[in-house]
């Protein structure tokens, strides 16, 4: 583990130990402390020969980019970014930050042809005391290190990339916007570079971040968003990987995503099943905050069955809201129609999606069968929505306004 990655870091800190494969947050759902189970089991920190953090390398840009004052999401990079290849004969190679700069890659490279490639998301905030925190990373050093065991792509130490990433955002903190409604976005991504034709396990690899400035992720979050539910597309099945965090589960959805314009909406509520069950909205992890069919309160989300994306904002609402009291926080299998059921006996509160990028989503109306449905989410109401509490929560975590060990500070 790098020196560098010090529990001190970590606000609020209590006594816990962060290992090289996996958080040791408390309250993980189950499904998760599995998948960890299995990162720590495979990638322990004496078993993996991986680049370090101290040996990292920094050539500053002799020339930075002036900051634009209005910029759309995912266009606003920063000066510098971070690279470190792989090959099989040498190992890992000695990580370097450089200026950001175009990428040379064989035409052959089989992240181009085969989709060999994953990423992640995560985010850095500055907040009222000016300090600089990326929200929850060693969750998402977690899911890119799952990913890459999918992708048959090599092992790293965790610790060693986050301390890595910590080095970037420091160098280009000037970046992390000074206003509260938006952020630093860093994308680490991970490719084969494998320069011959033929699917086969990688022989090089390159790992590298990007950063961007980010805003808000749809062109006006007050509104709530509208989805077309229809199971003529399948965003992912048991046995495949919509459980990771890779391109192809995003390419392909762009199909059906132009499709649900058609129909006025905005995004596509994905289904599975003969039963319609809802997985997720867009690239989002979904919730219903409803009356069951018991007769009690609950928030409820799909579960992580091997289709679902382990979202770091959906497990961070799930241990939030678990601890609140008045409702039940339930990881459960939810379908179409429980939901048009519960929405003609007035059951539905609230309807929402969460993720990185947008945080929390309110969803307005769903399109389904030939028929809107209308999901209670009138403006008067703002204040009392269990969606601005859980936004507000969240925010001042990101910001630094309560104490938590869920940020890291740069």
């Amino acid at each position: 583990m790098s020196k560098r990655f010090k529990e001190s870091n970590l606000e609020g800190h209590s006594g816990l130990h962060f290992n090289t494969a996996a958080t040791a947050e408390p309250d993980v759902p189950p499904a998760l402390k599995e998948s960890n189970k299995l990162s720590a089991t495979s990638m322990g920190e004496n078993s993996i020969p991986s680049f370090k953090a101290a040996d990292l390398v920094v050539r500053p840009s002799s020339r930075p980019k002036a900051k634009q004052p209005t910029f759309s999401f995912g266009t606003a990079f920063t000066d510098h970014m971070l690279s470190i290849e792989w090959t099989l004969s040498e190992g890992w190679q000695t990580p370097l930050i450089r200026p950001l700069g175009s990428l040379s890659l064989h035409p052959a490279c089989s992240a181009l042809h085969y989709g060999i490639q994953l990423f992640e998301g995560l985010k850095a905030y500055r907040g009222d005391d000016n300090r600089v925190r990326i929200f929850r990373p060693m969750l998402n050093m977690s899911r890119m290190a799952r990913s890459a065991r999918r992708a048959c792509l090599p092992a790293f130490d965790q610790s060693e990339l986050l301390e890595c990433i910590r080095r970037l955002v420091e160098l280009d903190q000037d970046w992390v916007p000074h206003t509260a409604s938006h952020s630093l976005y860093i994308r680490p991504t991970f490719i084969s570079t494998e320069s011959s034709l033929g699917i086969k396990k990688p022989t090089c690899a390159l790992l590298y971040v990007i950063m961007c400035q980010a805003g808000s992720y749809f062109n006006d979050e007050a509104e709530p968003v509208s989805l077309w539910a229809d199971p003529k597309y399948t965003r992912a099945w048991k046995g495949g990987t919509g459980d990771c965090k890779m391109g192809g589960n995003y390419g392909g959805a762009l199909l059906a995503q132009h499709e649900a314009m058609d129909y006025g909406c905005q995004q596509v509520l994905w289904l599975h099943g003969g039963d319609h069950q809802i997985t997720e909205a867009g690239s989002m992890n979904i919730f219903l905050h409803w009356i069951n069919e018991d007769g009690e309160e609950e928030l409820a989300t799909p579960p992580l069955d091997g289709i679902i994306l382990p979202g770091i904002t959906r497990q961070s609402i799930l241990e939030l809201t678990s601890k609140w009291g008045g409702f039940k926080a339930t990881e459960r299998y939810l379908t179409m129609g429980q939901l048009c059921t519960a929405l003609k006996q007035q059951r539905v509160k609230e309807m929402f999606g969460s993720g990185t990028a947008c945080m929390i989503c309110p969803i307005g109306r769903v399109f389904y069968q030939g028929e809107t449905l209308r999901i209670p989410s009138s403006r008067q109401e703002i204040s009392s929505r269990l969606t601005s509490r859980i936004a507000k929560a969240l925010t001042d975590i990101q910001l630094g306004r309560a104490r938590s060990d869920w940020t890291f500070l740069v």
